[in-house]
């Protein structure tokens, strides 16, 4: 299964152009959160993607929260955050928000280190593992040189295992791969990346 992955669209209409004609090369689309601002633009977010049309398997960032992502997302669109979902014989977990609060104000939909782990106990096994927040360590730097990802997310992909632990989140580290034991770790940012699952 090919898999083009993205996160932090951000409203951004040239990026969503990029992704929507990316995705024809795909067999399905991972979109780790942060399609708005600040909870604002979400359906004209969608209005940008609605081109795509293989399944779209997507966690809410904290831009914007689960029940809003999940009135307005596309028809092929699978929301995750806490949940599971197997998609072309693939096992997918998804957790959203940002892990832990940042500093960014009311607006920003969070999940403190404890309530991650807790939305994180039901994932005994997966093959991609989606967040929107890095794990602590890996793709999680921000220009000032701090390290803001999250434990429990860091947690879980050891435990776990997955073959894929793709977010966004932290600006300054779109980009980064790496590898957490034999899991391969992505920051994607608003860029069409593929990954090839077995």
């Amino acid at each position: 299964m090919r898999i083009m992955a993205f996160s932090d669209l951000h409203m951004s209409r040239s990026q969503a152009q990029l992704l929507v004609k990316a995705s024809a090369k795909a067999d399905l689309v991972v979109a780790a959160g942060d399609f708005c601002n600040a909870r604002s633009g979400l359906d004209l977010a969608m209005v940008m993607l609605s081109a795509i049309r293989c399944p779209v398997i997507a966690v809410p960032g904290n831009a914007e929260s689960q029940q809003e992502l999940e009135a307005v997302a596309l028809p092929n669109m699978h929301v995750l955050h806490g949940s599971e979902i197997t998609q072309k014989g693939a096992q997918f977990f998804g957790l959203g928000y940002a892990v832990p609060p940042p500093p960014f104000g009311e607006w920003s939909m969070n999940l403190s280190e404890l309530e991650a782990k807790l939305m994180l106990s039901p994932c005994q096994r997966a093959d991609v593992l989606i967040s929107h927040s890095p794990p602590k360590g890996f793709g999680d730097v921000t220009s000032q040189g701090d390290s803001v990802g999250s434990q429990s997310v860091l947690q879980a992909i050891e435990e776990v295992k997955p073959k894929l632990a793709l977010f966004g989140h932290v600006h300054d580290s779109w980009g980064y791969r790496g590898k957490i034991g034999h899991t391969v770790a992505a920051n994607l940012g608003p860029v069409p990346s593929f990954f090839d699952l077995d």
